[in-house]
């Protein structure tokens, strides 16, 4: 892997880790672990590098191509707390979770690997609202997991024996990430920043009346952005969907009975049209604005990421929307500088039109090669 900034430094390795006597005294954290999409690794490395170069955090970081993780060591000894005090989960894209976490532990013993995992436990000095032990999204993870599931029980009763849990649903979590079972990073997340999801994946069943099973990414992206009961997404509301055919996105925005223009010059699902909210327009998405403002503009378009990123400045920018959820096709190259250069897009149009805005971007789990946009205006 390149080093993602001139300043600091990364390491191309195949789970080649330092390894870490058990008994450690006064273990510290000293990393932060970032879950990711396998095969995104180099883009999740370069992006920390540069959220933590913004808070004058240099560091190195070690990953292996299509490991699904990457770990970040800052070099000052004090830097550790200034992540986990400044560093926003929400301000990673290609993160799907962000634990701060002690040494690797390598060769746990096969007949007692609960003892010495209690015993960090207890140095992290804290009660844990939950437990989570996960693993890396990948094919040869998934082995690992029957493990886990197993593993997961003798532990959590341990951690309750230990006097180590309690019911306080925002104090912090605990998480036991394992490369294979006896080598595991031990870290903690606090819920207000961080996934609320095991491995940062939410589980989503497919609704059978759904047109596609793009259906998922925009209900993930409500899930994620918007929490559970938003307030943003009200019957009645009026939204755009561009590219919408045919409806996987205008099947999530009819369910919560939100009013749809549907534009795109393919078909769309009968039973949509026949809901009665949903008006199918068969003209260019990149030329169609509505008469009034709608509430939300949708778009899940197949298209070069600077179009769909200009496109959506120029709604928000015209007054033609209040919130706006896209998805940037990303090409193989350059993925996080074509993320960047959007992001320019949309910030400097909207600072030009001198519209106060949020903007926020993520690698979702359902994204795929892709990442989605959300843009509010406040």
């Amino acid at each position: 892997m390149d080093n993602p900034v001139g300043d600091g430094t990364s390491k191309n390795i195949k789970h080649k880790h330092p390894k870490n006597e058990i008994q450690m005294e006064n273990p510290t954290i000293q990393s932060l672990l970032l879950y990711c999409r396998p095969g995104f690794e180099k883009e999740c490395a370069a992006e920390i590098h540069a959220q933590a170069q913004k808070l004058e955090v240099l560091g190195y970081s070690k990953a292996s191509p299509d490991s699904g993780y990457v770990v970040f060591t800052p070099y000052g000894p004090n830097d550790m707390s200034v992540l986990t005090k400044q560093l926003n989960f929400v301000d990673l894209c290609f993160a799907r979770q962000m634990v701060a976490v002690l040494p690797l532990v390598d060769k746990l013993p096969v007949d007692d690997r609960i003892s010495p995992l209690i015993k960090l436990a207890r140095a992290l000095g804290r009660q844990f609202s939950d437990a989570w032990l996960e693993t890396a999204d990948t094919n040869d993870a998934k082995e690992l997991s029957v493990f886990v599931r197993k593993f997961q029980g003798p532990l959590t009763r341990a951690i309750v024996d230990a006097g180590l849990a309690t019911d306080k649903t925002n104090a912090t979590r605990l998480h036991l990430f394992f490369l294979n079972s006896t080598t595991v990073y031990v870290g903690i997340t606090r819920p207000y920043n961080s996934s609320p999801w095991p491995m940062g994946i939410p589980r989503l069943k497919f609704p059978r009346s759904a047109p596609s099973r793009s259906t998922l990414k925009l209900e993930e992206a409500f899930l994620f952005f918007l929490g559970d009961e938003p307030k943003s997404l009200q019957p009645g509301m009026k939204a755009v969907d561009l590219g919408a055919a045919p409806g996987g996105w205008t099947w999530q925005l009819v369910k919560r009975s939100i009013r749809v223009t549907a534009v795109d010059n393919g078909p769309m699902d009968r039973e949509l049209l026949d809901s009665g909210i949903v008006e199918h327009l068969r003209v260019d998405g990149f030329r169609y604005f509505p008469a009034k403002p709608v509430d939300w503009l949708v778009c899940d378009m197949v298209e070069q990421p600077s179009r769909i990123a200009a496109l959506v400045a120029r709604w928000m920018a015209g007054g033609h929307c209040r919130y706006a959820m896209f998805n940037l096709k990303l090409p193989m190259k350059k993925r996080y500088e074509e993320l960047k250069q959007c992001r320019s897009m949309i910030e400097e149009a909207l600072d030009n039109a001198e519209v106060p805005f949020k903007l926020s971007f993520k690698q979702l789990y359902h994204d795929r090669e892709e990442v989605t946009g959300y843009l509010a205006r406040l």
